[in-house]
């Protein structure tokens, strides 16, 4: 009767959609387009046109990874909720520098040294972040693990360039690191698409436990 009641219990509750795939994607896309800005692939000059970032950072990267972190606190995955949170937190903090009502953007570059040395520090900041989520990540799939690695030096490629003065090749460095970094969580999330059991095929992510 008892397993009857938790079966019948069991059949009832509704299914929970992986809402991992829609995080890195959200983040993967964002940071796709800054990353080529970065890199200076299309764009004319390095760091031009970042403005055109603004809508993506505020309702991709940033509402769309928050939803995605509190959907990862519901399911009970503390690595996923606090790294979609925490990065959906840095796009919106990105986008609203560049919203002229804030007068982020203007108060910041009144001195050049101290906006080069303040985006750096931040930018140091979330290096740091990021190397410990990818501790978290190391018994996770080395796609993954990648997707942080990657994450970590692309981050700290853009605060040494930021550091040195704006340094156009360690930026554009961290560009391109940024495009890795993007490829991979496109390909983490499209495996969670795949896993979800209505595709013909599926990607593997290498789990490490």
């Amino acid at each position: 009767m008892a397993q009857y009641a938790v079966e019948r219990a069991e059949a009832a509750a509704p299914a929970v959609a992986n809402p991992a795939p829609l995080g890195l994607s959200a983040f993967a896309l964002t940071t796709f387009v800054l990353s080529l800005i970065n890199a200076g692939v299309i764009v004319p000059a390095v760091g031009a046109g970042t403005e055109i970032i603004v809508g993506l950072a505020l309702f991709y990267g940033g509402l769309g990874q928050i939803l995605a972190g509190m959907w990862e606190f519901r399911a009970g995955n503390t690595l996923g909720a606090t790294a979609f949170t925490s990065y959906g937190g840095f796009w919106l903090s990105f986008g609203v520098i560049f919203i002229p009502g804030f007068g982020i953007l203007a108060a910041i570059t009144k001195n050049l040294a101290t906006f080069h040395a303040v985006i750096g520090i931040v930018l140091l900041g979330w290096a740091i972040f990021t190397f410990l989520m990818l501790l978290g990540a190391l018994r996770s799939n080395l796609a993954l693990i990648g997707v942080f690695f990657f994450l970590t030096l692309t981050f700290l490629a853009l605060a040494i360039g930021w550091l040195a003065g704006e340094s156009t090749a360690w930026i554009q460095i961290g560009g391109w690191l940024g495009i890795i970094t993007a490829v991979f969580a496109w390909y983490t999330a499209l495996a969670g698409v795949l896993a979800s059991g209505k595709a013909m095929f599926t990607l593997p992510t290498f789990p490490r436990s």
